[in-house]
């Protein structure tokens, strides 16, 4: 993986979500775009999210893309760090007492996933979330 470069533009977004502790399968299905912003790109996610046999909602993210010194910086939209993206395509991020640990994978590029796994006091969940480019 070089460079931010590669992943401007648009995509495909398919997420699945298994939550642990509720019980509950979720699944989103939507777009995504990485737009440049001159410090980076701006990820800007838009899609229906399903929880269990709940209604389908409208779900919206917003992260900040940069190159940093070992890797991609991923920051959340009003700039305070996430996670970095290293050579090995692992992070974690601790937020209170709940550890969020991820990892890309780039190995079918242009189509690439995350796995997230998420645990602690007040989380146990997996997302698999699946980006190939829109057509």
């Amino acid at each position: 993986m070089d460079g931010l470069g590669r992943f401007a533009g648009h995509w495909q977004v398919e997420r699945d979500i298994r939550d642990h502790r509720a019980g509950i399968v979720g699944r989103f299905e939507g777009q995504a775009v990485f737009a440049p912003d001159g410090a980076g790109l701006v990820y800007d996610e838009n899609g229906l999210l399903r929880l269990g046999d709940g209604p389908a909602l409208r779900a919206t993210r917003r992260y900040l893309w940069r190159e940093g010194a070992r890797g991609i910086e991923v920051l959340f939209a009003d700039g305070r760090r996430f996670h970095e993206i290293g050579p090995e395509g692992t992070a974690a991020h601790l937020c209170a007492a709940d550890l969020y640990r991820v990892a890309y994978d780039f190995a079918r590029w242009p189509a690439w996933e995350a796995l997230w796994r998420v645990s602690g006091p007040a989380k146990d969940y997996e997302m698999r979330t699946r980006y190939r480019p829109a057509r």
